[in-house]
């Protein structure tokens, strides 16, 4: 097993998800509900779902497109919707 891979995954995805609407929606649900193991199962099994998909998918796609250009792409992605993200925030903020 490929350890450094794991907590680079493990690392980057807990970060991303604190304090996104899939985790307050989570706190949502666990304060106003019943069973707050049923809220946790459900939540876990949503979170391995949607990233046994992205899995799939990436593997699919890779088998198309080298990973150095996916990796690439998704580099320039993440700096152009930063870039959008400012402006619109320097737009509302003005």
């Amino acid at each position: 097993m490929d350890w450094k891979l794991f907590a680079t995954t493990f690392g980057a995805i807990f970060l991303a998800e604190l304090g996104d609407k899939t985790q307050l929606a989570t706190l949502s649900l666990a304060a106003g509900g019943s069973s707050r193991w049923v809220v946790f199962a459900g939540s876990a099994l949503a979170l391995v779902a949607t990233s046994a998909v992205a899995v799939v998918f990436g593997d699919a796609i890779a088998r198309v497109i080298p990973p150095h250009w996916i990796q690439r792409g998704a580099g320039v992605l993440f700096l152009v919707m930063g870039v959008v993200f400012l402006l619109g925030a320097q737009k509302t903020a003005g």
